[in-house]
């Protein structure tokens, strides 16, 4: 019996590789050092595109029933209110979804454990830490917290920090920002402050992006992320005084803001320079790793695993082991060209100092918004369809 595909790391990354494998009647191993799934706030954007690929199953029907659909986004600046107001309507002829999901990534990771109890082919092990791994002519020997395991590929889903791309020696070219992003997620409701479901604030002081989720029961909380001073003190960061603090000079209230959590992180931009090295893969975050404004790092690691996954049945079924380098050809030149450019001019565009260039950037957001098929084009990137249809023209 040949060795089976491990996939190592079980965030949603890895769990749709593992799920999309599974489907096909692949041997899977998916090895995750958490003994319990996380349920701390993470990414939360589901672009149309990623409910298309999980539709057919139904995994998509799940995550609806769990989530908040989004048809609409603001672009906002602090001191001028409104600037532009975009609606997804607009691609309702290419999308069954014209809307952006809001839903916390721990709930498509449950969805998809769930689903992968019932395959016989697919085996979930918690609590395994990866340490390293070698590969020789026989396939891939990886060393784990559990002893040895042998696979005939191995997919890395393991994050920033990756274990399987460091041990393959594959570089992880970029920078990483100065300043921390600090997220406050609070139970007020700010559409009676008639901010959208997702919404972007520039400011040249102190910008912020908003947005709801369904929460833990359902009935909808509010994060805010935003940047932070450098050189401050991270427990001060944290502190619930410093988040009613923010939140006060986003939005004066002359009641307390109930904060529900704070979290503080440290934002990349860096891209592996490779996504196979022989029969190791990369996808998610271990290959790529952006800020994340604009929802898109959880969503591309989707696309990754989806395209690997298609790629690595069809050389499991005898297809020529190439069709791994067209993976890595496709998804290295979209997030090198989409989503580390995206990502990066979405920061900037929130944060820019320069009043003409600032001046300049409101003037064309608001004139994007206004004509039709430049809101049409602006929408086609930011819900990450161009992105899809440039990796598919690689070859």
């Amino acid at each position: 019996m040949a060795d089976p595909v491990v996939i190592v790391g079980g965030g949603p990354v890895g769990m749709t590789a593992a799920f999309f494998l599974g489907r096909a009647g692949i041997e899977v191993t998916v090895l995750e050092k958490l003994v319990e799934p996380y349920d701390d706030p993470r990414a939360a954007t589901f672009h149309p595109p990623t409910l298309e690929m999980f539709s057919e199953s139904g995994v998509t029907d799940q995550l609806l029933a769990l989530g908040i659909p989004t048809p609409h986004w603001q672009f906002r600046d602090k001191q001028e209110g409104i600037i532009a107001e975009f609606d997804l309507a607009l691609l309702d002829d290419i999308t069954p979804y014209p809307f952006r999901m809001q839903c916390e990534q721990h709930k498509l990771v449950a969805v998809l454990e769930e689903r992968l109890a019932s395959m016989d082919n697919v085996t979930v092990l918690r609590g395994v830490e990866v340490s390293g791994l070698n590969e020789d002519a026989e396939g891939v020997t990886i060393a784990t917290s559990a002893g040895d395991f042998h696979a005939s590929w191995v997919i890395g889903t393991d994050g920033g920090r990756s274990v399987v791309r460091k041990s393959s020696g594959i570089g992880f070219e970029g920078f990483t920002f100065q300043e921390r992003f600090l997220v406050i997620t609070t139970s007020h409701d700010f559409e009676t402050d008639g901010f959208a479901y997702s919404s972007y604030i520039s400011d040249p002081e102190e910008w912020a992006a908003v947005f709801k989720v369904p929460g833990p029961d359902g009935k909808g909380r509010w994060r805010m992320t935003s940047a932070t001073v450098p050189e401050a003190d991270p427990e001060m960061l944290l502190s619930f005084e410093n988040a009613q603090a923010k939140l006060q000079r986003f939005l004066p209230s002359a009641d307390p803001y109930p904060v529900l959590h704070t979290n503080l992180y440290t934002v990349h931009q860096r891209v592996a320079t490779r996504f196979r090295k022989g029969r190791v893969l990369l996808a998610g975050d271990a290959s790529h790793v952006n800020n994340p404004l604009g929802g898109m790092g959880m969503n591309f690691g989707i696309h990754d695993a989806v395209n690997l996954s298609e790629k690595l049945v069809a050389v499991l079924d005898g297809a020529d082991d190439s069709l791994m380098d067209l993976y890595d050809r496709q998804r290295r030149h979209v997030a090198e060209h989409f989503l580390q450019a995206m990502t990066i001019r979405n920061k900037k565009t929130l944060e820019e100092k320069d009043l003409g260039r600032r001046n300049a950037m409101l003037a064309e957001m608001r004139a994007t918004a206004a004509d039709r098929d430049k809101s049409r084009a602006h929408l086609m990137n930011t819900a990450m369809f161009a992105s899809v249809r440039a990796a598919a023209a690689v070859e």
